[in-house]
């Protein structure tokens, strides 16, 4: 006879994700791309508008510059996948509570860190290592997709803690 304890007895389910919340969890995924995309091409050696001595001597390209560079690629890119996991049916943490906490913690560092580069985008020191306005432009175009990562990964956080609020 199988009797059902507090041990075996199954996770209570959360509701589905909205359509909005796997639509923001998404967006999130998609709006590190372009910013990759233009630190690979700087890694690799195409003019993305920054002089061979600024290469050289502010990121260390060619050498080790290179390795963060595609280093930190590749983490924006798998942090911006993790968001996905809060509008998934298939992945179902053992404590939605625990991570619920720790996606506002994420909400709230990203907000911050969103307005830390907004201040760092406008100093004087920022604009004087690209060598054109094209070249300015064309960096402010690949990197303005993250500014709305914050807001997108709060609504995300939000739609997963309303869901998970009884549970666990």
């Amino acid at each position: 006879m199988d009797v059902m304890t507090t041990a075996t007895a199954p996770l209570p389910l959360a509701a589905p994700a909205p359509r909005w919340a796997r639509r923001a969890a998404h967006a999130i995924a998609w709006c590190a791309v372009p910013s990759g995309l233009w630190r690979l091409a700087m890694a690799f050696g195409v003019p993305v508008g920054y002089s061979d001595q600024v290469l050289r001597d502010v990121f260390d390209i060619p050498g080790w510059g290179i390795a963060y560079v595609i280093g930190l690629s590749v983490l924006t890119e798998l942090a911006a996948l993790l968001p996905l996991l809060l509008v998934s049916d298939r992945w179902r943490p053992l404590r939605p509570r625990t991570l619920t906490r720790l996606a506002w913690i994420a909400s709230a560092v990203l907000i911050a860190f969103a307005l830390w580069q907004l201040v760092v985008a406008f100093t004087v020191e920022s604009r004087t290592y690209m060598s054109s306005e094209t070249a300015q432009t064309v960096w402010a175009v690949v990197f303005a997709p993250l500014f709305a990562v914050p807001a997108l990964m709060t609504a995300v956080t939000w739609s997963y803690a309303r869901r998970h609020r009884g549970l666990a």
